[in-house]
């Protein structure tokens, strides 16, 4: 299908009149697909990995993976931040105030990340013991390192794009952004890593190729093939630049409570690599990879229904409209809901079948990962929620609340409870920990929005 007629066919989207329930699906589906296919890619990167490289492999990608949260931390906080901005204005009529917030937000993550990126590249073996591999480990975390710098800038202008897009009215080509990398990277996969026998080399080359292409791809709709927001020509005086930090720090401020969340599940696999290297050795990072591979399941999924919803709740409630504000949220929370106890079920009951898929049953950290998932998916739900009323907060332009969220369970209690529950459990406390810091999370919460007198619950 050609890029512009998928540009073309973008649907006429009234963010303040249409029916909430058939709005929310028409953005839900599409980003929901985009989602699967990143998902797809997760799983089958793994699996190539896991079966075709061994689990020292799969260990060093888990080893490495922190930078790909860092890297979606920072995007998701731009991307959110100028997407909440965005509609408000648009909901108000300023199109020219929107379309420079979405450029500011595009042009100085860029320039960030063309630093962080340059820094991992002349950096990597430090950074390779930093994020905290073992000698053993070092040459595979090393080369993954270095390759996947040189793609990261892509990466955070596709998940950036993403946002900008779906606002624009454009879900479908959205998705395509997320499903072409995504078949790419299952192609890179198996022609480096299984018919060329790269290993994990292979694995990295594949993925950087996969964000170069969905980074092209936003680029091109952006100059392009968009409707409304489009990129726009910053003036180079003292009083712009004035401006862009105040609107920039603004958008930071809107979208850091996303950012806190993605990077407490970096935190997640720093820590949780550190306490499973400490009662399971090498094996035990392994074990532990398997699970950290099917969580971003869990977190992509549901920030698809999260982020679905917000650019209709940020723009009736720039519009005043609560009634439809109120309705989105329940829709999202249905949705959470019952997907967390779908999937909670189905880890409980296979298992095995989902261990098997990244570990041959001859390998030890096979054992350790089919004792231990089923304890861990136990948070699910709770996740769910949390994550819900993060971003129903984000989108209301309350970024203190939704700070204090993600602050809470994604560090303060997730290192208390990696701390306490292995000392109080044993090995299955570490399974726990993630869990717990959601329940106690959730529990928090409650009364809190009592207070804030959201009539949602």
């Amino acid at each position: 299908m050609e890029l512009k007629q998928l540009s073309d066919n973008r649907d006429n989207i009234d963010w303040g009149k249409a029916n909430i329930s058939k709005l929310y699906l028409k953005i839900l589906v599409p980003t929901l697909l985009g989602m699967v296919s990143a998902i797809v890619v997760t799983i089958t990167d793994g699996f190539f990995v896991g079966r075709y490289a061994g689990s020292d492999a799969l260990a060093a990608v888990n080893i490495a993976a922190p930078l790909f949260l860092i890297s979606t931390a920072f995007a998701l906080m731009f991307g959110i931040g100028s997407s909440v901005v965005a509609s408000v204005h648009l909901s108000q009529g300023r199109v020219k105030a929107a379309n420079i917030n979405i450029t500011q937000a595009i042009i100085v993550s860029e320039l960030f990340f063309i630093i962080f990126s340059l820094f991992l590249f002349f950096n990597s073996e430090d950074v390779s013991y930093w994020l905290g591999s073992t000698e053993r480990l070092f040459p595979l975390v090393n080369i993954y390192v270095k390759i996947l710098s040189l793609s990261l800038v892509f990466y955070m202008l596709e998940h950036i794009g993403l946002f900008v897009i779906r606002l624009d009215g454009s879900p479908k080509f959205a998705m395509m952004c997320s499903l072409v990398p995504a078949v790419i990277n299952i192609i890179g996969d198996y022609v480096l890593v299984v018919r060329y026998e790269m290993g994990i080399e292979g694995a990295v080359i594949a993925t950087s190729g996969s964000f170069i292409i969905g980074g092209l791809m936003v680029l091109v709709y952006m100059l392009f093939l968009s409707n409304i927001l489009k990129l726009y020509k910053l003036k180079l005086t003292l009083k712009s630049l004035r401006l862009t930090i105040r609107n920039i720090g603004y958008m930071c401020r809107l979208g850091f409570a996303a950012f806190l969340g993605e990077l407490a599940v970096a935190v997640m696999m720093f820590v949780g690599n550190a306490v499973f290297l400490e009662y399971y050795g090498e094996d035990g990072i392994a074990a532990y990879s398997v699970v950290c591979y099917y969580f971003p399941i869990i977190f992509m999924i549901n920030n698809a229904i999260s982020q679905s919803a917000q650019p209709i709740i940020s723009y009736n409630y720039g519009a005043n409209l609560h009634d439809r504000v109120q309705k989105t949220f329940k829709l999202t929370l249905i949705y959470a809901i019952c997907f967390s106890v779908v999937i909670t079920i189905c880890v409980i009951l296979f298992t095995p079948s989902m261990v098997a898929l990244f570990l041959d049953k001859s390998y030890p950290a096979y054992a350790i990962a089919s004792q231990g998932m089923p304890y861990f998916a136990i948070g699910y739900l709770f996740f769910a929620l949390n994550m819900m009323y993060m971003g129903y907060f984000q989108s209301i332009e309350d970024y203190k609340t939704a700070n204090y969220i993600s602050v809470l369970r994604g560090y303060l209690l997730l290192l208390a409870c990696f701390y306490i529950m292995p000392k109080l459990f044993g090995t299955y406390g570490i399974w726990l920990a993630v869990p717990t810091a959601e329940f106690v999370t959730f529990l928090v919460l409650l009364p809190l929005i009592r207070y804030k007198r959201c009539k949602i619950a």
